[in-house]
């Protein structure tokens, strides 16, 4: 059989039951025996010694009789459950009072010496073997003419002393079992808050590790098992994502692979068949080339997103004049603008303006929105680049009049391999990559950016950057 948690804490549930009325038995009988003990001792002595100083001088000087002697110790015998003797000095017996249950008083103690309790308070034993079983013996001399004329003695039996523990223990067993019995609503307690929801954490980590990602945990309480719970149903939503996301992602690297290969390929079996003659090599040789540079370009994207995912991204952080550097880039575009009859224009915030971010990366940013921007715009339109400050901030912004993004995909155009479907027709060596390194470039400095478009008017993508 399976050792559980559940199981074990009942284990520890009995035995520490157990243990407790075995501590509680022996800790309250020897606790309590030498308390009693002295306790009972004083209240003999006291009593025998109040006794024996104020009324019994009386009976020497003849003013108290015997009969009245008899009928006071009479008294102290039924309040002290207790033998009372009253012995002259020399131990003959004068007159004495015990109960039913105590042997009678002999006539004569033998052998009898006050001083023999040896200055303490009180005796235990069978007294000189007058009795069957122990007691305990007080003496109290009774003085007159300044001299000790006779002795009280007050004998009780120790089991009555014995009864008082039993009754004190059975009182403390019956405390610690009911305290045990309470204790039990822990159980029962630590049974419904702590391990079945622990069995259903545990369940639901079993079924993970089987592969089964859509389990949730059926655990809804406000407290630390319950946000246990939802923090693995998150876990498990999220590993639902990545892993949804990781074939998408797989799916879409191989299809943009396996479509220029398959184009490169077929050209080049073609042109080693002579299915295609060599007068037109020329033309399909440029084709094989085009197709070669959007391997190249999917290949360093994918490196570049890599990069951002590592999240080990060292920034290069630098002062630079983003002016500079948006004129650049804007120069680079020159022949394709040209070929498409596009005009770029700079609006610049002043002639300077530096700003501390990551220069290549940067560069990268605006050399990824200035080529869709190109892309997707209509021949003879104008592609606008301005600068803005506002605090310590700088806002860059590149907007076009072209094709537009449809409302339905404003969300999207950040995701991996996305193109809508305005843009395929005009995309045709595009990655689907550029805006997911834009976005991941911008947030990797902290920054934000947001994108308007309208379709059929023209798209504007604004992001911002810390001022130099």
């Amino acid at each position: 059989m399976r050792s559980t948690l559940h199981l074990k804490f009942i284990i520890v549930y009995i035995i520490f039951g157990f243990l407790s009325i075995f501590t509680v038995a022996t800790l309250t009988f020897n606790l309590t025996e030498s308390p009693l003990e002295e306790k009972t001792a004083t209240s003999l002595y006291r009593e025998a010694s109040l006794i024996a100083s104020n009324y019994l001088p009386a009976y020497f000087d003849e003013t108290l009789e015997l009969g009245d002697v008899r009928l006071q110790l009479s008294g102290m015998e039924i309040q002290l459950e207790a033998a009372v003797w009253f012995v002259g000095k020399d131990g003959t017996m004068i007159t004495s009072a015990e109960p039913e249950t105590y042997p009678p008083a002999p006539r004569h103690i033998e052998a009898f010496n006050p001083a023999e309790s040896g200055g303490q308070q009180y005796l235990t034993g069978n007294y000189h073997d007058y009795f069957e079983e122990d007691v305990m013996t007080v003496l109290a001399p009774v003085v007159y003419g300044y001299t000790p004329n006779g002795y009280l003695l007050i004998h009780k039996y120790t089991s009555d002393i014995r009864d008082t523990q039993n009754v004190l223990m059975h009182a403390a067993i019956i405390t610690v079992l009911v305290i045990y019995l309470l204790s039990f609503m822990i159980l029962l307690a630590f049974q419904y808050f702590i391990y079945r929801p622990l069995r259903k954490i545990t369940e639901a980590a079993t079924q993970y590790a089987s592969g089964n990602l859509e389990y949730e945990i059926p655990v809804n309480t406000e407290d630390e098992m319950g946000y246990l719970s939802a923090s693995l149903n998150y876990m498990s939503s999220h590993l639902r994502d990545m892993d949804d996301y990781q074939k998408k992602f797989v799916a879409n690297v191989s299809h943009d692979f396996r479509s220029p290969l398959t184009s490169i390929k077929g050209y080049v079996e073609a042109m080693t068949d002579g299915t295609i003659p060599p007068e037109l090599y020329d033309k399909y040789l440029k084709i094989i080339l085009f197709e070669t540079e959007r391997l190249t370009d999917l290949t360093q994207d994918l490196l570049t997103l890599n990069e951002f995912d590592t999240k080990n991204l060292l920034l290069n952080k630098e002062l630079f004049d983003i002016h500079d550097m948006i004129k650049q880039v804007a120069a680079s575009f020159e022949g394709t603008c040209t070929q498409k009859k596009i005009s770029i224009d700079v609006v610049l915030a002043a002639k300077h303006l530096n700003v501390n971010a990551d220069k290549r990366k940067i560069q990268q940013v605006l050399y990824n929105l200035l080529d869709n921007a190109i892309k997707f715009s209509d021949p003879d339109s104008v592609v606008t680049v301005e600068t803005t400050e506002r605090g310590d901030k700088v806002y860059i912004s590149v907007k076009d009049d072209g094709i537009g993004i449809p409302r339905s995909s404003l969300n999207k155009v950040w995701e991996r391999f996305y193109k809508s479907d305005l843009s395929r027709g005009k995309d045709k060596k595009g990655t689907g990559l550029g805006l997911a390194i834009v976005k991941e470039a911008i947030q990797a400095h902290g920054e934000n950016i947001n994108v308007v478009s309208t379709e059929g008017v023209g798209t504007e993508f604004i992001f911002s950057l810390p001022k130099g």
